[in-house]
């Protein structure tokens, strides 16, 4: 399992929300690239950055700042909120992000998800399997859309590899992940699951790292770090003693 430490952008700024909600929105700096280097110099492998704008706007709205974490932050990252087309998950690779998170648009749009797949492969995973009390959360989290357990079968079918998913309900509050719902998608489907949402402290992390599930393929934590209830260092020390996950995403080739 891989500690995965989250960069949530706003006009530019470093955020975090609560339960998916704007109004609820906390700001913890206007230098997203220096918490990038901060997270690499903790131990982080991958960073994973939402372009909150354009996930709630449906268009790309932070490119500035997410082509400077991606020049500067020394390590591989991860890039969702706004991806709608083929040239949007391209434009974000050309950027030197990692690979794209596809979120709505991969539960609305699976002639697009099958189309990225063909054309990225492991470049694309899906953050689109967010959930509120067992239905698919889409647009911002503001909508229901279907059993997760059947969408995630199905993006599986269709060449999938790695989901993300967060209970809608843990974001932001830090009540700990919602792990058994986690365990269960990522049984139900197949697909290998990236658990996000409810961390506030090293214990919630050692409870994911300890799970036992192979399926859990890695853990965000974005508040508890920036409110000082996790430390990084240690964080990523415990995640790495349960042995060290498979690389799944490339380089995107220029």
């Amino acid at each position: 399992m891989r500690l995965i430490p989250a960069i949530d952008l706003s006009q530019g700024q470093v955020v975090r929300l609560k339960r998916g909600d704007m109004a609820a929105k906390t700001v913890y700096g206007d230098d997203p690239v220096a918490v990038a280097q901060s997270f690499r110099e903790a131990g982080a492998e991958l960073i994973h950055v939402v372009d909150l704008d354009g996930a709630f706007d449906g268009r790309p709205c932070n490119d500035e700042a997410i082509r400077a974490i991606c020049a500067s932050a020394g390590v591989r990252v991860e890039v969702g909120g706004g991806l709608r087309s083929l040239d949007a998950i391209r434009a974000k690779l050309d950027l030197g992000a990692s690979r794209c998170v596809l979120g709505t648009a991969a539960v609305e749009d699976p002639k697009l998800l099958s189309a990225a797949l063909e054309a990225f492969g492991p470049e694309v995973i899906v953050g689109g399997l967010d959930t509120r009390e067992g239905q698919v959360a889409i647009r911002g989290w503001v909508e229901a859309r279907g059993d997760a357990a059947e969408v995630g079968r199905e993006l599986r079918e269709m060449g999938l590899e790695i989901a993300l998913h967060t209970e809608v309900s843990r974001d932001g509050v830090g009540g700990g992940p919602a792990l058994e719902a986690s365990v269960s998608l990522a049984r139900a489907t197949g697909l290998r699951i990236i658990v996000s949402g409810g961390v506030s402290s090293i214990d919630h992390v050692r409870q994911v790292a300890s799970c036992g599930e192979p399926l859990i393929d890695g853990l965000i934590v974005g508040r508890a770090l920036y409110e000082g209830q996790v430390d990084l260092v240690e964080a990523c020390q415990i995640a790495r003693e349960i042995g060290s996950t498979p690389d799944s995403g490339g380089t995107h080739a220029r």
